[in-house]
Formats: structure tokens, sequence, C-alpha cells
């Protein structure tokens, strides 16, 4: 053999021939706690994972599961193979993200409703221009994203961050103020004026600050404005933020706008600001994806169209009306 030439011979590394299937199905069941819940995601029986469990068990010789009643619980063993079997399957699932990514057009992305219909939507067709190839789904929910399980590839949530897991980026700021329609600030209209003067309206609630420490609610805010002369459990509840911006749109009400989702009915005078006072907000919104996912051309552009939007807005609020 030549000096530097190396036979394919020479070029062929060891390779385990562990039952790969096995593999999953261990992985999987780890992940859950549960043979039932794995065998759900892997559409197989309960039985089945049982199966593949034991088979890699006898493949090495260790327990990997004490088995209870109706439970399972990693073994020592079992724990420190299930934690590099986790980031083996993460590192092949971009792997496979990166080999598709040519001949992928659609990025899903999860986000909550409010969101979906008062930014996002309004400013897609700017993305689409810049990247007409790629065709983006958008779904909404407040459930966590499941990138593993449900091929959501980007998702954007309100919240106050530290998510478990995945890599979460702030994306825009979100300080709180009252917002109402245009005619109830026109002459003739009931006083609105004053703080206090919102005692003459209806006021609009929404249950995302429900449970939130320190989320703006409307007696958080009425103390802060010194507004002492509103009851501020008067008015309907929404169950979104969305729902509650809509009725201020319809003129029922004056409701507590979060700045990036009014932002678009202020621009276009479908909403007005009666007062300036505005709260800080302990919740933002987020740009969450899994760790590595930005190496897929598609999430990157998605992902850095985003962060050029919101730095837009947060320009515009800057300059002022």
């Amino acid at each position: 053999m030549q000096p530097g030439i190396r036979t394919p011979e020479a070029t062929i590394k060891h390779r385990h021939p562990v039952p790969l299937n096995a593999l999953r199905a261990f992985e999987a069941a780890a992940r859950c706690q549960s043979f039932q819940v794995a065998a759900g995601q892997l559409f197989v029986t309960p039985a089945a994972v049982s199966h593949q469990v034991k088979r890699l068990e006898a493949y090495l010789g260790v327990t990997l599961f004490q088995r209870g009643h109706r439970t399972v619980e990693l073994t020592r063993e079992g724990a420190a193979l299930a934690a590099s079997l986790g980031e083996l399957f993460e590192r092949l699932d971009l792997a496979l993200d990166r080999a598709t990514a040519a001949t992928t057009a659609d990025l899903r992305v999860s986000t909550v409703e409010s969101f979906a219909a008062k930014w996002l939507a309004p400013r897609l067709h700017r993305f689409h221009r810049t990247c007409p190839a790629l065709k983006v789904r958008v779904e909404t929910g407040n459930a966590h994203a499941d990138f593993a399980n449900d091929g959501v590839d980007v998702a954007i949530r309100y919240g106050p961050g530290a998510y478990a897991g995945v890599a979460a980026a702030r994306l825009m700021e979100a300080p709180v103020f009252p917002v109402c329609a245009p005619a109830l600030l026109a002459p003739g209209a009931k006083p609105l004026a004053a703080p206090d003067d919102l005692r003459h309206h209806t006021l609009l609630h929404d249950e995302s600050a429900a449970g939130h420490a320190g989320v703006p609610d409307w007696p958080a805010w009425l103390a802060a404005a010194s507004a002492t002369r509103v009851d501020a459990s008067r008015g309907p509840v929404f169950a979104s933020i969305y729902l509650a911006q809509e009725a201020a749109v319809a003129g029922h009400g004056v409701a507590l706008g979060v700045a990036p989702l009014v932002e678009e009915d202020l621009r276009l005078g479908r909403l007005a600001r009666p007062f300036q006072h505005a709260l800080d907000n302990p919740h933002a919104f987020w740009l969450v994806h899994r760790h590595g996912a930005d190496a897929n051309p598609a999430i990157d552009a998605f992902c850095r169209w985003l962060r050029q939007e919101a730095s837009g807005d947060a320009r515009a609020a800057a300059a002022g009306p």
C-alpha cells in the first residue's frame, strides 16, 4: 500500500451491531417515563416497547429499568444511557433538518392567537417577499411547543422566559397601557381626559395576568396612575388579549393593550391611546426553537426576519408619535 493512501478497509470504523429500533424505543420510554406513553408516540403497542427494551437490556447485559406495578423507573445505567441517547437523537434530528433544508418548502411556526393575529399576520407578507419559496404554516395555541414530536420549527411565546431544554431569546418587551376606540375620545363622548374618568367607561379584562405575579392588570395600572375613584373589578373578562382588544376596537370599553399587539391598530387608527402612562411587564415575547436549529437555513432566515421586524418596532416606539 502506498504511503498516505487509505484502503476502504482502513477507513471502516468498528460499529456496535446495536438494535436501532430498541434504542429508539428505550429513548422514548426513558423520556416519557412510561412504556404506554412512549408507545403512543412511536405508534406501536406498549408490549412492543417493552419487548424492544428487554432486547436492548439483553444486548447490553444491564438492567435499564426497575419495573413496578404499572410504573417504570430508570436505573443508574439506564439514566446515563438515556442522557447520551437524548443528545444523539437531537443531533440526528438536526442533521436530517439540514439534509432536507434544500428541498423542504414548509416552516411550521407556533404562537399564541393574539400574536399571530395582531403582530405576525400583518407583517408576514414582507417575509414572503424575501423568501418566496418558503411556505410558513402558522399554528396557534398556548401550550409549549413540542419540537421533538409535533414538527414545530419555531415558536413565539408570551411569558417570563426560562424555557427548559430549548434555545430561547427575548424578542420584544411588552409594556401595558390602556387603549380604546377613537370614538370614545371624540367630542360629546363621556369624559376620558384623566385616569379617574375611567369610572364612566367599561373596563375590558383578559385572563393573561391571572396567576402571574407582576403582570399588569387593571388594579395595578389604576394604582400606578393614582386613579382612586375607579372600581377595577367592573367589566367583562375575556379568555385572551386578542378578544379584549377586539372588544375595544368595537367601542365596547377600554382594554389594557400589550404594546406589540396594539401597534398595528394604533397605526391604522382602529385604536387610540387615552393615556401615555405604561407599566413594565415581567412577561415578554420570546423566540424559541431547539438548540442548534438555526443551522437550518429556513429557520435561520425566519428568525433573522423576526428579529429585524421586532427591532424596527422598538425603534418606532422610541421615536414616539
